[in-house]
C-alpha cells in the first residue's frame, strides 16, 4: 500500500504547525501526541498517531450492548472518502461575491441550495468545515465555456440528480457519472458573473437551468493536484457557478449506541501503542476475563490498519490472556489475520461479524456507494464471509441500517438474505436505521437531496428522535421474520426465546446480536456469559 516508509514519514508534520486547527479531541488531552501524518496514499485524511493511556472502554451500564468492555485502536474512519475541487473554484458567497474555494474559512456565509416543495431554490448557508487533499485530477468543460476541474469522487447536480465526475474503476461495481449528456445545474460562470455585476439577488430565486450548460468534455488530466472541499449547513455550495455537492464524515455502527462519532470526516486518531496498552491491562490481577468487542465504535479493519497493524498484537494479548473476543468490521483487510485468529480460537471464543445491509445488486452496489462511501462494496464483503467459514470460524452479519422505502422491500431482502446463506453466515440481525444526532443531519440532507419524495414518511417514522417509530419496527420485523425462519438465520435472541418454549424472541431491538458475531454476551446485565458452542454445529447459542 505504501512505496516506501521514508515516503509515509516525509509526510510528517509537527504539533506546532496547524494540524489539529481548533480541533480537541479526548485521546490528544489524555495521551502523547508523537506525531501528525498526511499523505497522498490517504488524500484528505490526517492521521494522529498518539501513545494512549489505556486500550480497554467499558460500556455504559445502561447500554442494551452484549459485552461490557470494547477496545478500539482507532478514533475516526479512513474507510470515509472526500468529494474536492480545485483551490481557484470560485465559491458563490451570500453577499454576491465570488472567492476561491481556497480562500474559504470556517463560519463564511455563502450560496447553497434546499428543497422547497417541488422546486430547489438557493438559500444562505454557513461553511461548518474545510480542508485540503490530493486526487486525480478531471477536468469538466461546460458549452459555455465553464470549466470545473474536480476529482472523480466529486458530485455535482445535473437534470437527473446528483452525479460522480468519473465511474468507478473496473471491477468496483457502479455508480451515476456525468456524461455528455449531461446539464448542469445552475448559472455557470459567465453568467453568474454578469449577474453578479447587475447585483441580481440571488438567495430566494428558484434553481433553473440553461441549455448552455450541457456538458462538451470529460478529461483526465493525468495526473494529482492539490484540491480543497469544504462542509456546508445544505450539504452544497455553488462552484463556478453550477451547484456542486460536499463532503459529509459518515459515522460508522451508529446502531450500536456507543458514540456518535463526530471526528469520523478527516482527522483520525491512531493509538499506536495500543496492543502494548492491552496486554498491561489484561495482566492485572482485577481483569476477570469478560468478553470483549472490537469494531464497536470505530471500524478496526478501515484501510488504514493495512498501514499501522494494529490488529495482530492486540488479537495476540487478547488470546494470550484467555480473554474471550469479538470483531465486527466492513473491511475485508480482517482476510489477513484470518490465521491468527483460527489460532487464537484454539484457546479463547472468538466470534466475528460483518456489517452488509445491501445485496450485491447493480441498485443494491449504486444505493451503498452513495449511503457508504469508500467502504468495501457487498460482493467483496460476501466473499470475506466465505473465507471466515473457510477458516473453520463463525461469521455473524449485522443487516444494519436497513433504510425504510430504499432497502426494505421483499426483492431486496430476500436477495441479501440469500445471498448470505449462499457465503455461510451463521446467523443474521435486522436492523433499522438509526439517526443519531450529527448522522441525523447528514442522512436527511443527502435523502432531500436524492429522494425527495421519501422525506415526509421519514419524517413520519422518526418523528420521536433517533429510533424508528414502533410501528415501522413491527411491520418490519413481520417481513423479515418469515424470511430469516426459512433461512436458519435467526439471531440470539429468538434462539434464547425458543430454547425457553416462548416464541416471543423480538429480533429487531437493539442489543441482539447474530450467531457467531460474539464470543460473550451479558445475559442479564450483571455478568458475563460464554455463549458459543461447537462451530460447526448448526445452534452456535
Amino acid at each position: 500500500m505504501f512505496e516506501s516508509g521514508m515516503r509515509w514519514h516525509g509526510q510528517a508534520i509537527n504539533h506546532d504547525d496547524g494540524a489539529l486547527p481548533g480541533l480537541e479531541l479526548p485521546e490528544l488531552r489524555t495521551a502523547g501526541l508523537l506525531r501528525t501524518v498526511r499523505s497522498p496514499e490517504f488524500a484528505g485524511v490526517t492521521f494522529h498517531e498518539v501513545l494512549a493511556k489505556s486500550a480497554l472502554s467499558k460500556v455504559p451500564a445502561a447500554s442494551q450492548m452484549p459485552f461490557r468492555w470494547t477496545v478500539n485502536p482507532y478514533r475516526g474512519c479512513s474507510h470515509a472518502c472526500t468529494y474536492c475541487v480545485d483551490p481557484s473554484t470560485l465559491v458563490l458567497m451570500a453577499d454576491g461575491r465570488q472567492k476561491a474555494i481556497r480562500d474559504i474559512v470556517v463560519g463564511d456565509r455563502i450560496v447553497g441550495t434546499e428543497r422547497d416543495g417541488t422546486y430547489r431554490r438557493f438559500v444562505e448557508t454557513e461553511v461548518l468545515a474545510r480542508w485540503g487533499t490530493v486526487k486525480h485530477a478531471y477536468r469538466v468543460t461546460l458549452e459555455d465555456g465553464t470549466e470545473i476541474v474536480a476529482s472523480g469522487d466529486h458530485r455535482f447536480l445535473t437534470e437527473r440528480g446528483w452525479k460522480y465526475v468519473a465511474p468507478l474503476p473496473k471491477g468496483d461495481g457502479q455508480r451515476p457519472y456525468l456524461t455528455t449528456n449531461n446539464r448542469l445545474q445552475g448559472f455557470g460562470l459567465a453568467k453568474l458573473s454578469d449577474a453578479i455585476t447587475r447585483k441580481l439577488k440571488i438567495v430566494g430565486a428558484a434553481v433553473k437551468t440553461s441549455v448552455s450548460l450541457r456538458i462538451v468534455s470529460i478529461e483526465s488530466l493525468g495526473g494529482d493536484s492539490e484540491m480543497v472541499d469544504i462542509t456546508t449547513g445544505t450539504g452544497d455550495f455553488i462552484a463556478n457557478g453550477v451547484i456542486s455537492h460536499n463532503c459529509f464524515a459518515r459515522p460508522t455502527h451508529e446502531y450500536l449506541d456507543l458514540d456518535a462519532g463526530h471526528d469520523f470526516d478527516s482527522q483520525v486518531v491512531v493509538k499506536v501503542n495500543a496492543d502494548q496498552v492491552l496486554r498491561a491491562e489484561l495482566a492485572k490481577p482485577s481483569w476477570t476475563h469478560e468478553a470483549v468487542a472490537l469494531g464497536t465504535n470505530t471500524d478496526p479493519y478501515q484501510r488504514a490498519e493495512g498501514r499501522y497493524k494494529l490488529m495482530p498484537g492486540i488479537i495476540s494479548a487478547l488470546a494470550d490472556s484467555g480473554t474471550p473476543f469479538s470483531i465486527l468490521t466492513k473491511g475485508t483487510l480482517l482476510r489477513r489475520d484470518l490465521p491468527l485468529l483460527a489460532r487464537a480460537a484454539e484457546r479463547v471464543d472468538v466470534g466475528l461479524g460483518v456489517s452488509l445491509a445491501f445485496a450485491d445488486s447493480p441498485a443494491g452496489r449504486e444505493l451503498q456507494q452513495a449511503v457508504e462511501p469508500g467502504t468495501p462494496l457487498p460482493r467483496a464483503r460476501l466473499d470475506l464471509i466465505r473465507a471466515i467459514r473457510a477458516a473453520g470460524l463463525p461469521c455473524g452479519v449485522m443487516v444494519a441500517p436497513i433504510l425504510p422505502w430504499l432497502t426494505d422491500s421483499l426483492a431486496h431482502l430476500e436477495r441479501l438474505l440469500d445471498d448470505l446463506v449462499g457465503a455461510g453466515a451463521t446467523g443474521v440481525t435486522v436492523l433499522p436505521l438509526h439517526l443519531r444526532p450529527g448522522a441525523r443531519e447528514w442522512y436527511l440532507g443527502w435523502l432531500e437531496r436524492t429522494h425527495p419524495h421519501l422525506v415526509e414518511g421519514y419524517g413520519r417514522v422518526y418523528a420521536r428522535g433517533s429510533y424508528a417509530h414502533k410501528g415501522y419496527r413491527d411491520w418490519l420485523w413481520a417481513r423479515v421474520r418469515p424470511l430469516i425462519d426459512e433461512r436458519g438465520l435467526g439471531g440470539a435472541a429468538m434462539h434464547r426465546a425458543r430454547a425457553a418454549g416462548t416464541d416471543d424472541g423480538d429480533q429487531h431491538v437493539e442489543g441482539d446480536y447474530p450467531r457467531g458475531a460474539f464470543s460473550g454476551v451479558r445475559a442479564d446485565g450483571t455478568g458475563a456469559v460464554s455463549l458459543v458452542a461447537d462451530v460447526g454445529s448448526e445452534t452456535l447459542f
